[in-house]
């Protein structure tokens, strides 16, 4: 599995259009993602038993 840093890149340079988290890595998850200066705009979508998958959208502001 691709490392949080690598596909938080990924995303928002348009090279793959989600990104899953489980309920057990949003932790490691959100410690990468706190860090973005441009966090406002990935965008999480609740899935069942605690999954989100985020997408990154500039359209949110």
């Amino acid at each position: 599995m691709e490392s949080y840093e690598q596909q938080i890149k990924d995303l928002r340079e348009g090279r793959i259009e989600k990104i899953e988290v489980s309920h057990d890595n949003f932790f490691l998850w959100r410690d990468v993602w706190i860090k973005q200066e441009d966090k406002k705009f990935f965008r999480g979508i609740a899935g069942l038993k605690g999954n989100v998958t985020y997408v990154y959208d500039t359209s949110v502001i």
